[in-house]
């Protein structure tokens, strides 16, 4: 079944037996399918943390005015990606919600970005995040789609190879494209590189499997779920992920 913006069509394009593109797309935002991680891919991650939400911020809290200028001014829901350091695979997810001229932080979790930490100028094999305000306009994974506000696209093509490490086997059972080298209105596993190969893609919010990624931030299923079923493409969602340093620069 597929719902949202995909068409039929393109299941059949992005089937498994089209192994050398899939796995291309794939590979672009799991980890190395040969080292076993912490945790297990249907779950990984922490929960959500449990204290109290901050509300009626003036400005998303530890995004410097670069950044800041760039998130469009009609957008009224940020998820913020705070990596904890250049070269960590840590970082804290926290969605952000617009109300009237202030910010509310409605959620946040603990995750995972690139293995090898963050960069301002990401290639493809890197196993850098890139730094950077993207926007959010698609969705889709092998499980069924749980209500979400973004066009999803349900496909077992967005299975992870089974000869990846086990914890990595439900990576994709739901995600989330960052518009980053991607063509909007498109099911996230389309391959297509507007920039071209050499600047990567298939770069996306997924679940967690307990360490690093190849360049997609990710995070528990639960949290997955949560963002699914709140992003609105009425209230132009983006993300703005990096680093600290560079988030407040």
């Amino acid at each position: 079944m597929q719902t949202g913006g995909a068409s039929g069509s393109m299941r059949a394009g992005v089937a498994l037996a089209a192994c050398g593109v899939l796995l291309m797309s794939l590979s672009a935002c799991g980890a190395d399918g040969g080292s076993a991680a912490k945790g297990d891919g249907g779950s990984g991650g922490k929960a959500a943390h449990a204290k109290a939400p901050t509300v009626d911020l003036k400005r998303i809290p530890d995004v410097g005015d670069r950044l800041r200028k760039e998130i469009p001014a009609n957008s009224r829901q940020v998820v913020a990606v705070y990596g904890e350091g250049k070269d960590s695979a840590d970082s804290r997810i926290v969605l952000y919600t617009k109300n009237g001229s202030t910010w509310d932080q409605t959620r946040s979790w603990e995750g995972h970005n690139g293995k090898k930490g963050w960069t301002t100028d990401h290639h493809e094999g890197d196993k850098r995040s890139p730094v950077g305000v993207f926007t959010l306009s698609d969705a889709g994974g092998v499980l069924g789609d749980p209500g979400a506000g973004l066009p999803y696209t349900e496909s077992a093509s967005f299975q992870a190879p089974h000869y990846w490490a086990k914890s990595h086997w439900h990576d994709f059972d739901y995600v989330i494209a960052i518009d980053y080298n991607r063509v909007k209105g498109t099911s996230p596993n389309d391959p297509t590189r507007p920039e071209g190969q050499s600047k990567g893609g298939s770069i996306w919010l997924h679940m967690d499997h307990g360490s690093g990624t190849s360049a997609c931030v990710s995070l528990s299923k639960s949290g997955m779920e949560y963002l699914l079923r709140t992003l609105d493409p009425d209230q132009h969602p983006v993300v703005v992920m990096g680093d600290k340093a560079d988030l407040k620069a």
